[in-house]
């Protein structure tokens, strides 16, 4: 008995102490009991202060049976006798310390001394979940510990689907000996270094891109930008097409646009010009400059017959129009599925939008151009780009034909567990966009996989603050991906990690649907506020430890933890790459750099014998190890 209750406000349980405080252990954060014999439940609180003579708890929950229900919906009376919890009470509340199937280590209580604390895997990882921390806290280190346990275990989770958006390169250290220690568990890792790639160059088939996609490549800002992108998508297939099919589509295309030319009302010279440049780049066998125009008694080309005479008009407009005619068709010519191409690259893509324009009349009008020829330069510019090696996919595959070889050993041909992309080598703006497809791909295919929820992705996203954000995604497509699966990812089994160090510029409507946390030392006044409002059920107390919480030590609660629980994570083996930089070698050892080549190692060497040599001449000691009289003895 810890003596007897003084006060009961809301929540607040006040105990004048009847033991001696100085004889006990620390007690701040052990759960008490409140027994009643004429009540059945046990009312739970947790000690958050204590002075010699006064005791203050908060109630946490209720022990019902062999049940333990977190929240406060009952208080003690003042009847009620407070003691320490017991064991088997205690596994109630953290869970039993001993593994069991469907449970995965966390670390190790920090109130509790050697108390393991085990999740329930169904609880915890089917819902999303945030770990938030300092820069330096732990969160690299904390997500490597506990991955590492969950897959080298002999039940590790085989068919999961983990895809880490990696924005450091810190965690492949940490992942790729996870198949040494079981074998049935695979890393493959995707990196955006271009220059020297440690691993496979990650590429994106640029037909896989639908307009939503490509409206945020792009980075398209209105919406009156997405028809032309639709356009474009519905062209390139035709446009790059070979089937007779294909080519009378295409003639009937090209024919329309330069009918359009034709009929402008512009003067001749820029009609010619037009058509011109536009027949240069779109024509096919049939329909080109080199056209054949034939008439009773000479054959001139379609490139002749623009021909603008001395008075500037084109003579034989009304032969080239009518020649133009005769590839329109009355009704559209339908290219049957399996005759369109398919398989296009960035090149193609930006021919098919340049005619997209065409056809939207950007030749005609300064309105449709000034906000349409923005698209195309920034096309243009991915196109003759670095960036564009990112969608130089090699093979024609499908959407479900290229997230299997996402998750496929290249080597093994087995399944990968763990999917890591390096984006650390591009700029944020192409980080997020490419985070933002291959996540928008991933929910597709959850959303149409049958049955629903048979299969499981996790979408972990490292410094999350950077990509998953309250974008004007919703402004110009009608939805933010990340806030689509946040709403609606649980039930087609995708979830979303966020790992950040400044929770409060992540997307509210994310974070509020996290169900789980695991926070880590976090000391910004405004991220603790954030944290506060943002996360459930979390108390004033709970905010003001984190400020103070040593590194690899951590405040986890949520849907899969029964009461706040504080607990240290045992570091991994091997640890991601995400240590500071020892300055102290840093800054007194010669480190040659990675990457050198052999005339700058030669050059380098030769600096350091150079300054050697003047090092030691400043200190009197010549080549032959000689003393060498200062320069005022000289004569």
């Amino acid at each position: 008995m810890l003596g007897k209750i003084d006060e009961i406000l809301d929540n607040t349980i006040t105990i004048k102490l009847a033991i001696d405080i100085n004889k006990q252990p620390n007690l701040i954060n052990l759960h008490v009991i409140f027994d009643d014999e004429t009540n059945k439940k046990k009312i739970v609180g947790q000690i958050v202060n204590c002075t010699q003579t006064i005791m203050t708890v908060n109630i946490v929950g209720e022990i019902t049976g062999n049940n333990f229900t977190p929240g406060s919906s009952s208080k003690p009376s003042f009847k009620s006798i407070p003691r320490i919890v017991k064991m088997d009470e205690l596994k109630l509340l953290l869970g039993n310390p001993e593994p069991t199937f469907g449970t995965t280590n966390f670390g190790t209580s920090n109130v509790y001394s050697g108390y393991k604390i085990n999740v329930n895997i169904n609880e915890f990882f089917s819902n999303h979940f945030s770990i938030l921390g300092n820069s330096g806290a732990g969160k690299s280190c904390t997500v490597s510990s506990i991955l590492q346990k969950l897959f080298s275990s002999d039940k590790a989770p085989i068919y999961s689907s983990l895809f880490f958006f990696d924005a450091y390169g810190e965690y492949t250290n940490a992942f790729s000996k996870l198949h040494e220690k079981n074998p049935n568990v695979n890393y493959k890792a995707y990196t955006t270094n271009v220059i020297s790639p440690e691993c496979e160059v990650l590429r994106i088939p640029i037909w896989l891109l639908d307009v939503d996609d490509l409206a945020l490549l792009l980075d398209a800002d209105s919406p009156s930008q997405l028809p032309i992108l639709d356009k474009t998508l519905k062209l390139v297939p035709i446009l790059t097409g070979t089937s007779p099919n294909t080519v009378k589509r295409k003639n009937d295309i090209i024919a329309r646009a330069v009918q359009d030319i034709l009929l402008s009302g512009n003067d001749s010279t820029k009609i010619r010009d037009q058509v011109i440049a536009v027949l240069t780049k779109f024509n096919t066998v049939e329909l080109n400059l080199e056209s054949q125009i034939i008439q009773p008694g000479y054959i001139r080309t379609l490139k002749q017959c623009l021909f603008i005479d001395k008075t500037g008009k084109m003579q034989e407009m009304e032969l080239v129009v009518e020649f133009i005619r005769g590839f329109i068709a009355d009704e559209e010519t339908v290219v049957p599925e399996d005759e369109l191409n398919k398989f296009y690259t960035l090149n193609d893509l930006e021919l098919a939008m340049d005619f997209a324009l065409i056809s939207e009349g950007i030749l005609k009008s300064e309105k449709v151009f000034d906000y349409a020829n923005i698209l195309s330069v920034r096309l243009h510019t991915l196109c003759t780009g670095d960036n564009r090696e990112y969608f130089n996919f090699p093979r024609y595959v499908t959407r479900n034909q290229y997230i299997d070889y996402l998750t496929t050993d290249s080597n093994t041909g087995g399944r990968c567990q763990i999917v890591n992309f390096n984006i650390n080598y591009i700029d944020d703006r192409l980080a997020k966009v490419i985070t933002k497809i291959l996540s928008r791909m991933l929910f597709i295919k959850s959303s149409n996989t049958k049955p629903r929820g048979c299969r499981a992705f996790h979408i972990i996203i490292e410094e999350a603050h950077r990509y998953v954000q309250h974008d004007s995604d919703e402004k110009l497509l009608g939805y933010n991906i990340f806030e689509r699966i946040a709403k609606e990812g649980r039930k087609y089994g995708i979830f979303l990690a966020l790992i950040t160090q400044r929770p409060s510029e992540l997307s509210d409507t994310c974070i509020s649907q996290c169900m789980n946390f695991i926070i880590l030392r976090t000391i910004h006044p405004k991220d603790l506020a954030y944290i506060k409002e943002m996360v459930p059920n979390i108390s004033s107390e709970i905010v003001y430890q984190l400020k103070n919480l040593k590194p690899g030590n951590c405040i986890a609660f949520g849907s899969a933890f029964k009461v706040p629980i504080g607990m240290y994570v045992d570091l991994p083996n091997p640890r991601p790459l995400s240590n500071n930089v020892d300055l102290t070698n840093v800054w007194y050892n010669y480190i040659r750099e990675e990457g050198m080549n052999v005339t700058e190692m030669a050059q380098d060497d030769l600096m350091q014998g150079v300054e050697a040599i003047d090092s030691a001449i400043s200190q009197g000691v010549g080549q032959t190890g000689r003393f060498l009289p200062g320069i005022d003895a000289i004569e």
